[in-house]
């Protein structure tokens, strides 16, 4: 797992605010372009003229060759990993830093928001009642910095539609800065029954971006009872409703526990009986994080314990033509009959394997596991490939 946020070790001479920042580690930069830059020191023969320097501790011994009147920051060796064209925030007093994007990355997503209208059970990333408009901010000063032939970058929360039109400017400065990537939203959809709202969204009029939006059961009220908030589901549906008629591209998402899975498959016969124009469907492991511990006795289930269930569902949605994914499983946990829709899903920074898939085979075809649930709770009838 990848330290994404932390504390720096030492700082010399802080010339800045902090703010966000682009690494690089090009020796043969053009000089006006290295004046917004921070060099990401690795090896000796240090360029002159970077507004500022990165060294991790390990590496603090090249400091000797830094130009005399420069400024530095020394980081823990947790940040090793960073390489060039990689984004960071670097706080006011230059003691703490977060990466925000990295380069080499395909699993780049922004939080736009901490605040959210549902409060579901299994919400990992818990929501806050706090101003925290200054992520768009941030968001807004990285997207320029962002490399152009990124292939994806996700927005996700909360709900980042609570933030309206903020919202939808974000959405246009992307298309702007970054006309050939692909934009992927996560948002309980709710919003969309907003008429004016799905208006808005559809004149961005992207040529690849979509939204994911969960549906936890065909039964209303165990899907507010989910998300923790009553008519989720109706509004949730006329959302998606909206989304489509005016041809937006929607995802249903459905993670996957002891709740949901009851009804999955009468989830996959709503979804192909009054769903079929969505683009893509979702079934996803959960993730042991936020709410989810909170509430483990009500929501875990053991992946083997339901991988029958699973393999129906997508029997029922590849009959009628639905494009599936299954995100978030193991290899060894599912049956053979869902493998050509099974897909590596978990961000790079935060999979791990368990000591039990050292020896497995498949190991590297296998999605493995979120960091969390390692080190919390999994599967105890892993069965890997010799």
């Amino acid at each position: 797992m990848l330290k994404l946020s932390g504390k720096t070790i030492e700082i010399k001479e802080i010339k800045n605010s902090g703010g966000v920042f682009s690494i690089s580690t090009d020796k043969n930069l053009p000089d006006v372009l290295r004046t917004k830059k921070i060099y990401f020191i690795t090896e000796n023969q240090i360029p002159d003229n970077y507004y500022h320097y990165f060294v991790t501790e390990s590496n603090q011994k090249l400091l000797k060759e830094l130009p005399s009147n420069a400024n530095y920051t020394i980081l823990t060796d947790d940040f090793n990993y960073l390489d060039n064209n990689d984004i960071i925030r670097l706080s006011s007093d230059h003691k703490a830093i977060a990466v925000l994007y990295r380069a080499s990355s395909p699993h780049n997503s922004f939080l736009v928001t901490e605040q959210c209208n549902h409060y579901c059970l299994m919400c990992s990333q818990p929501p806050k009642d706090i101003d925290d408009s200054y992520l768009l901010d941030e968001i807004e000063q990285a997207l320029p910095l962002i490399p152009k032939n990124t292939f994806e970058i996700g927005f996700t929360g909360g709900e980042p539609t609570l933030h309206g039109d903020r919202f939808i400017k974000l959405l246009n400065l992307t298309k702007s800065y970054l006309p050939d990537t692909a934009i992927h939203i996560l948002s309980n959809g709710r919003k969309f029954i907003d008429t004016s709202f799905a208006k808005k969204y559809a004149a961005i009029d992207h040529p690849n971006m979509m939204i994911g939006i969960p549906i936890y059961s065909d039964d209303p009220t165990l899907h507010d009872y989910i998300v923790q908030a009553e008519g989720a589901f109706d509004e949730t549906m006329l959302g998606i409703i909206n989304l489509k008629k005016l041809k937006q591209k929607v995802e249903i998402r459905v993670v996957l526990h002891k709740l949901s899975v009851q009804r999955l498959l009468e989830l996959a016969q709503f979804i192909t009986r009054n769903l079929l124009f969505v683009d893509h469907v979702a079934l996803m492991g959960l993730e042991m994080m936020g709410f989810t511990r909170a509430n483990i006795d009500e929501l875990w289930i053991d992946q083997s314990e339901y991988k029958d269930k699973l393999s129906g569902a997508v029997k029922i949605l590849e009959k009628s033509g639905m494009n599936i994914s299954i995100y978030n499983h193991q290899l060894c946990l599912i049956n053979d009959d869902i493998l050509p829709y099974y897909r590596k899903s978990i961000s790079d920074w935060k999979n791990e394997y368990a000591a039990e898939c050292e020896n497995c085979k498949k190991m590297n075809e296998c999605g493995g596991f979120f960091s969390s649930g390692i080190k919390f709770k999994y599967s105890k009838n892993l069965k890997p490939f010799n």
